[in-house]
């Protein structure tokens, strides 16, 4: 599915020492309208240029490919090309892109299938131009061998695709890793002998054997430069990250997969058989991804043909690089080589608002999205709060899947939990009472890791992960079997675990879980447990850590008089959860939306129940109070008494 109204997909309130993909790359889903609409995904067109890549998702159309070198043609839109096809520049009335903005781009007024129209989905892939990320060059041909062109990506070259802009001719693509060769982007074909020679930071060399096709005197031509970072990037932070990768791998014909290290967990790649005829395929984590049981989740467009998006071509997308799961010519033949083009996941630097990555939102019977957030979501919990009902948990990284907080349940199947939207998730109408607590993965405050149980049940394993910090808190979920979750957390530290679905205390010393071994800020370690390392079977661990400003997971012993938790916000907290861990107790969330206030009139929740939420007064007590620094607890909460010893993980105030 996708939006139904257009918001940003950058996230306000994100700075730090090195550009963020996010500010250079988007994908980006939305809705046609038949009526001008503007994509607002935070990406500076007007004033660095760049490259919009487009595709109808529902739809037998073409992609279409508009960028700021070839501009705007006398009907004033921009002039745009098709990848699957050899037609050159296509400049027609009520069609194609109305302007690049600062922060994305305005589509025409019209309701052509191919951009707008409003019985259709849409997905868009912008390229910003950025030195060691994306350059793109326009030239005119002088129909002399040898002839050097001059670009400005500063950077390792790594694919380079060049098309004839002012009449018919097909789409060559130069690679690095097939650099004696070229492929061609609307055709299925195996690498052609022939080469673009000299490649470098600063230009390129049409050779004799393309020279005719590609310099031909008076010729047009657009070629659009992806760089290959090779730990040299300069992005994200602290300025030293990579977020582009262009290289290759042999296939192995597994259904077991075969594993491709890029040393970043992707969001978009482009996978070609450059031994064998096969199409080039598409993926993105916005259209889905999914590390599920089931291929069809997994959605694939091919650059060479207006096929609708589709699914059945299975690859995981992981931590540290991708995993193919097919055996077809596509993606994993034993022994053709591909070449690959991957660009890495955003959330590089670390948040300074809350409200750019955790949201609360009750049900409005909307149902696309049901539950909005002003981000794309990467994880959510979601219930009916007046019910006596389960809590369900689901993550973008296997949405169509959910689980429950209060129970061992294994994967639940259910195709309502849809991340494929820009700010919410949820495709079903839920309404009041119904609530949906979400977050966005960012550096330092979030992460989400799908793993499998190693080989061996009797030993640990190292799992890697990208929140770039050590982690302050993880929840763990065997999905493959009925076996309570496992949470660490750094107060009780990793010779101990609590259960998330339970009421008891932090358990005896025991290294089944945690190996006793503490995170650090690129690996968690897991035991021998079942529960977080059976061996072949599916994982899923959620990541917390304390951003200043915005999250603190921290812990505190009871006085039994009031006192305040300092969590270093400003204006309160918009979220709590407080769970005893010396004995035996709930785990308990207040929140902004359903009331932290003075007085017995909160409404607080059991994480790890069915029950419905209660007001303080039905219990007598006062468990929460606000307060600028973090939040109070009244000298009668139960979440103060004397001795008792206390983990918490709080959100600050959103707006």
């Amino acid at each position: 599915m996708s939006v139904s109204k257009i918001v940003a997909a950058a996230a306000s309130g994100v700075g730090g020492a090195g550009l963020d993909v996010d500010e250079v790359f988007s994908t980006f889903l939305y809705d046609g309208t038949s009526s001008a609409q503007t994509i607002t995904n935070g990406i500076d067109l007007a004033g660095e240029g760049g490259l919009v890549w487009g595709k109808a998702r529902s739809t037998g159309e073409g992609h279409f490919l508009a960028d700021s070198e070839r501009g705007k043609g006398s009907n004033n839109n921009f002039v745009y090309l098709r990848s699957g096809e050899t037609t050159g520049n296509i400049d027609e009335a009520n069609r194609s892109l109305s302007s690049f903005n600062s922060n994305g781009f305005t589509i025409q007024d019209g309701s052509d299938s191919q951009f707008n129209n409003s019985s259709h989905t849409y997905v868009s892939w912008t390229f910003r131009k950025q030195p060691k990320f994306f350059d793109v060059v326009t030239y005119t041909g002088n129909g002399t061998a040898g002839r050097s062109i001059s670009h400005n990506l500063g950077g390792t070259v790594g694919t380079l695709i060049i098309k004839k802009t002012d009449s018919t001719s097909s789409w060559i693509v130069w690679h690095r890793s097939t650099s004696s060769s070229y492929l061609f982007l609307d055709g299925t074909d195996a690498a052609t002998s022939g080469t673009i020679s000299n490649v470098s930071s600063t230009a390129f060399t049409i050779e004799s054997v393309i020279n005719t096709s590609y310099n031909a005197s008076g010729g047009t031509y657009v070629a659009y430069l992806f760089a290959h970072n090779n730990d040299d990037g300069g992005f994200g932070e602290p300025g030293d990250q990579d977020i582009i990768k262009c290289g290759s791998y042999t296939g192995n014909g597994s259904s077991s997969g075969n594993f491709v290290d890029l040393g970043f967990e992707p969001q978009f790649i482009i996978i070609k058989n450059s031994s064998n005829s096969a199409d080039w395929v598409m993926f993105d984590s916005m259209r889905g991804v999914v590390t599920s049981s089931s291929a069809a989740d997994d959605k694939y467009l091919f650059p060479n043909s207006d096929t609708s998006e589709g699914g059945g071509i299975p690859i995981d997308f992981n931590a540290t690089g991708f995993t193919v799961f097919d055996t077809s010519a596509r993606t994993n033949t034993s022994s053709d080589t591909y070449v690959y083009m991957a660009i890495r996941r955003g959330g590089m630097q670390t948040p300074t608002a809350a409200s750019s990555v955790f949201a609360i939102n009750e049900g409005d019977s909307s149902g696309a999205p049901e539950y909005t957030s002003g981000f794309p979501v990467d994880m959510a919990i979601k219930r009916n709060i007046s019910d006596t009902d389960n809590w369900r948990i689901s993550a973008r990284l296997i949405q169509g899947i959910n689980h429950f907080t209060n129970t061992n349940s294994a994967d639940d199947a259910d195709d309502k939990f849809k991340f494929d939207f820009q700010n919410g998730y949820y495709n079903d109408s839920q309404g009041a009472n119904n609530f949906a607590w979400m977050w966005r993965r960012a550096r330092g405050y979030f992460d989400v890791v799908v793993y499998n149980g190693n080989n061996n049940y009797y030993s640990s394993q190292n799992v890697n992960h990208n929140l770039g910090v050590v982690p302050e808190m993880i929840w763990i979920k065997n999905r493959d079997r009925a076996v309570s979750w496992a949470v660490y957390n750094k107060t009780i530290g990793a010779q101990k675990k609590l259960d998330l679905n339970g009421t008891s205390g932090a358990s005896n010393n025991d290294s089944a879980y945690f190996n006793n071994t503490t995170p650090t800020s690129s690996v968690f370690t897991v035991g021998n447990s079942n529960r977080v390392n059976q061996a072949n079977e599916k994982h899923i661990a959620y990541l917390f850590a304390t951003v200043a400003g915005v999250s603190k997971v921290g812990s505190y012993s009871g006085t039994g008089s009031s006192q305040n938790i300092d969590c270093g916000f400003t204006a309160g907290s918009s979220f709590v959860l407080v769970k005893r861990y010396d004995g035996t107790d709930s785990w308990y969330i207040a929140d902004s939306a359903r009331g932290i206030s003075s007085g017995q009139t909160d409404k607080i929740i059991k994480l790890n129940s069915t029950d419905a939420e209660f007001t303080e007064s039905d219990n007598s007590a006062d468990y929460i109070a606000p307060h600028a620094s973090g939040f109070n607890v009244p000298a009668s909460s139960p979440f103060n008494g004397n001795g008792d010893d206390f983990i918490f993980y709080a959100i600050a105030a959103i707006s």
